[in-house]
């Protein structure tokens, strides 16, 4: 019961909170059998496990770490699919396309298109590098540098998951600058118009151009997308490492 009882805390609620397998798509019951399953194939393969006393107070202590543990490794890999979103929210704003949201069927709530559009590519290029091979890897591996036990984390772990947001501000601001700044230029090129003509409806000529530059400047921005996912993505497995470090 140890052997497997204690890992699936910490699995299943990794399951709950990581992204796509913890979407609103996603049934409650196949996550946990999901859960079920990976516990039953890796629990070998896991170091020794403390004894289970269910009438110990300790083991409900050990209970609740696990479910903290495997729910902020779940939010980190979450906060790493929200940079690209919020990337995405930056340059719509700053082309226009602000108003334009979509419901995002996976959260329940409304995305800018942009955004969601970059969500979408952001879990096809996750999926298709093996990416949740390599998030059952992180839980395996989180076994042996956090074993199962009653005092193994300390007050820095948690403070590092918190500031967690400050990186993915950081990433999204730095991944959206090039398109803000061009479309930026732009706009400060036709309010030099506005007031060296102001007899020309710069806003009937300005709002279009300005979208449809945009679109282009995403459309180039494209090609070294795979580039980011892969800087980023590294960054977030480093960090995830030296979490609990």
């Amino acid at each position: 019961m140890a052997v497997f009882l204690w890992p699936l805390f910490r699995i299943a609620s990794f399951f709950m909170a990581v992204p796509l397998l913890g979407s609103n798509l996603i049934n409650a019951r196949v996550r946990l059998m999901l859960a079920l399953a990976v516990t039953a194939v890796i629990a070998p393969l896991l170091p020794p496990m403390p004894d289970f006393d269910g009438l110990n107070f300790n083991s409900y202590l050990i209970i609740g770490q696990q479910i903290i543990i495997g729910a902020m490794l779940g939010f980190l890999f979450q906060v790493f699919y929200q940079i690209f979103v919020l990337g995405g929210q930056m340059i719509a704003m700053q082309m226009g396309l602000g108003f334009a949201s979509m419901t995002d069927p996976a959260n329940g709530i409304s995305v800018v298109m942009l955004g969601q559009f970059y969500l979408t590519l952001i879990m096809m290029i996750f999926v298709s590098l093996n990416g949740h091979l390599v998030m059952i890897e992180v839980v395996v591996r989180s076994f042996d540098v956090v074993p199962v036990a009653l005092d193994v984390l300390d007050r820095n772990s948690y403070w590092k998951v918190v500031m967690a947001g400050t990186w993915m501000f950081s990433a999204a601001f730095l991944m959206a600058v090039p398109a803000v700044t061009a479309l930026l230029v732009v706009n400060m090129a036709f309010g030099i118009m506005s007031r060296a003509a102001p007899q020309l409806n710069i806003l009937a000529v300005g709002f279009p151009f300005t979208m449809v530059l945009g679109l282009f400047i995403n459309w180039v921005n494209l090609g070294g997308f795979l580039d980011q996912y892969m800087r980023i993505s590294r960054f977030v497995l480093d960090y995830i490492e030296a979490l609990f470090l």
